[in-house]
């Protein structure tokens, strides 16, 4: 301490002596400005204050898909695969067909419903003042019957209305599967020609502009990381932006590690599922410390260094400080500043500049 102390009293001498009236007189005191030198050099006074303590977990994590924006593509109902639509890695939008499906369920259906429909048509041009309420209804009832259960087999509303238009021509059973929602093909497992039963997965979309990443932590890590905390994950010598959306509140067994699951935008897919990477877990503590900017700090004769502003205007001084770890962009301010003063948080390395220059003997 007493050296440390000693130090710091040398450098303010030295500081002193280099911007004392008589280097002033000489030159000019390369720390006073005016307002036009002031803009120009980007000079920002900030007032130093206490902040709440970011701390860094890093910990290894595997890229996953986003469960929530993943959909398994299946018939609701026995058929067979008449034609392909969509192959593996294909980009589709929603409500595009990824397959064209036969079936005899369908068929029967689609045939009802035609003929339903034509019979409410009728029913509806007379009236219900025409005919009994009892036929009135079951036509309406008939039609909407069987409207429902073509939907129930996975037919949109758009497919349901162009086959009442077509009419008999249409009851042939073929359907198309439609993409419910964009994505890519990841999965697509079948062959045309074959039978498939109801549920059998033919494709897997996943929508890739969003992805998890699953990171691994200790357990007393994982009691620092909160909802919503701010995540870098680096990969590929990038480093992208993510959250966590959920903690397991369980510990693995073989591991002893938790799971934390992180939400990354991947809009330039460069995550792919499988992948590992790093993920930097940034947590906040009720701690307070003095910080300042990182770019706030420079080195004036080996050592740090922040600029306050001084007594008269457009004047700044250097003032040794101690400082402590760098944070989120923040440095920890240990000795020499205390609470509310005046500190040059931009322009600090212009200050600097102009001692240096000074130093030269250039105006």
């Amino acid at each position: 301490m007493i050296r440390h102390s000693l130090r710091k009293t040398l450098l303010c001498a030295a500081l002193s002596l280099l911007l004392s009236p008589v280097a002033a007189t000489e030159v000019g005191s390369p720390l006073t400005l005016d307002a036009a030198a002031i803009a120009t050099a980007g000079i920002t006074v900030d007032t130093l204050r206490y902040r709440a303590v970011t701390d860094e977990i890093k910990a290894p994590g595997e890229v996953r898909v986003d469960a929530y924006s993943t959909v398994l593509v299946s018939p609701r109902v026995a058929s067979q695969v008449v034609a392909r639509k969509a192959k593996l890695g294909d980009i589709v939008q929603a409500g595009a067909p990824l397959v064209v499906l036969s079936s005899v369920e369908v068929a029967e259906t689609q045939g009802q419903l035609i003929v339903a429909s034509q019979d409410w048509q009728r029913v509806a041009a007379l009236g219900p003042q025409a005919v009994s309420a009892r036929r009135y209804g079951e036509a309406q009832v008939q039609r909407d019957q069987a409207m429902a259960k073509l939907k129930a087999y996975g037919l949109s509303d758009g497919q349901i209305a162009r086959l009442v238009k077509r009419g008999s021509a249409a009851a042939d059973g073929s359907f198309e599967l439609l993409a419910p929602h964009a994505g890519r093909v990841t999965t697509d497992a079948f062959l045309v020609g074959e039978r498939v039963e109801p549920g059998r997965t033919l494709f897997t979309l996943v929508a890739e502009s969003s992805v998890w990443v699953e990171a691994r932590v200790s357990p007393e890590g994982a009691t620092r990381i909160r909802e919503g905390d701010a995540v870098t994950v680096v990969a590929h010598g990038s480093e992208l932006k993510g959250k966590v959306i959920q903690r397991s509140h369980q510990t693995d067994e073989k591991t002893r590690l938790v799971d934390v699951r992180i939400q990354v935008t991947n809009l330039d897919d460069l995550l792919h599922p499988g992948e590992l990477v790093e993920s930097r877990i940034a947590t906040r503590s009720t701690a307070q410390q003095l910080a300042v900017p990182a770019e706030a700090i420079v080195l004036l004769q080996n050592q740090t260094t922040v600029f306050v502003r001084g007594a008269k205007a457009g004047q700044f001084e250097p003032v040794a400080v101690e400082v402590g770890d760098t944070r989120d962009g923040w440095t920890q301010i240990r000795q020499g500043l205390k609470e509310g003063a005046p500190f040059v948080s931009k322009g600090a390395f212009a200050l600097k500049a102009r001692i240096l220059r000074s130093q030269l003997g250039d105006d």
